[in-house]
């Protein structure tokens, strides 16, 4: 099971203090998943889903809320043989003041064309809450955090996402906007605040494995990189050092070490006989101890002699 189908798992058992929260989240639903149809008897609130939690989570809530029961079929996805597909509905004349309600609290019109953020839900801070776990568990997905920190939730239109995007802001996330295939879709990419929303919706449990997960990753991108960087610094000072070992040995087998003072003599010996050590290692071992720089500059030094003595015979050469 996903990552994302865990998190859905835990909303469902998941609902407000208040009322007005358990109302924010359906019209949350409805927002996303549901359309109106007009009938011989008034009109019909539907619910059109995929994912059996959602219309599990639905059915509860309009039981919580007005008390009645949802009439529900299941087809298969013509498309997906293999997906069911859910459809809940409300009659209006069954249902009047349910309906209503309904009707007022997501739609614009009663043609259900326009579908919106009732801008009551904004006054409370559980009903903000509530509805952002309903949009989450509608419409939501999460990717495996092991492989990258992405949580979207695609929208119905570009004006209900620009209200989904504020309600996220007095969260303290700013959520990005994208037209994909016709889709509209805010996400929300930085790992700390998927994790952050991950707590406001609810989802305690999966916050927790999420946090897991990222401190394992981070863990492991700590440890990579210090490899990275000290195989780099390894690579480094080899190559240095078959250069400087070059230089030395040129001099001593064309001129002889006693050509170079005693101080660059004595370096010239312990790199030849030390040619794994790094430059710190290296300074250690002379006498007495010089740091870094000194025997850096030294062997810059050499390599320099060496560059001299190799250009002057190639002039004579010449």
């Amino acid at each position: 099971m996903s990552f994302s189908s865990n998190v859905k798992r835990e909303l469902l058992h998941q609902f407000g203090e208040e009322s007005s929260s358990n109302l924010a989240e359906l019209t949350a639903i409805i927002n996303l998943c549901g359309q109106i149809e007009k009938n011989d008897d008034g009109f019909c609130i539907k619910i059109h889903t995929e994912n059996v939690l959602v219309a599990r989570k639905f059915f509860t809530l309009m039981k919580k809320n007005f008390n009645i029961d949802c009439s529900i079929s299941v087809t298969r996805n013509s498309q997906l043989k293999k997906n069911r597909v859910y459809f809940l509905s409300i009659e209006s004349n069954k249902s009047k003041d349910a309906a209503e309600k309904i009707r007022n609290m997501c739609f614009s019109n009663s043609g259900g064309k326009y579908k919106y953020i009732n801008e009551d839900i904004f006054k409370s801070v559980c009903s903000m809450r509530a509805y952002l776990r309903g949009a989450f568990l509608a419409a939501g997905s999460l990717s495996e955090p092991e492989k990258t920190y992405h949580l979207e939730i695609v929208g119905t239109n570009y004006d209900y996402c620009v209200q989904l995007k504020a309600m996220l802001a007095k969260f303290g996330i700013n959520a990005g906007y994208i037209l994909r295939k016709e889709h509209h879709v805010i996400y929300v990419k930085e790992g700390e605040k998927v994790a952050d929303l991950l707590n406001i919706i609810g989802a305690h449990v999966s916050l927790m494995d999420f946090e897991n997960i990222r401190i394992l990753k981070d863990m492991r991108n700590n440890v990579n990189r210090r490899v990275n960087c000290e195989t780099a610094n390894l690579s480094k000072t080899i190559a240095a050092s078959v250069k400087q070992i070059e230089d030395i040995n040129f001099i001593k087998e064309r001129f002889g070490l006693d050509y170079l003072d005693k101080s660059l003599k004595e370096a010239a010996m312990l790199r030849i006989k030390y040619p794994d050590l790094s430059l710190k290692e290296l300074g250690q071992k002379l006498n007495p101890p010089v740091g870094k720089s000194g025997i850096n500059h030294r062997l810059h030094r050499i390599s320099d002699i060496a560059e001299q003595l190799m250009e002057g015979m190639k002039r004579k050469n010449d």
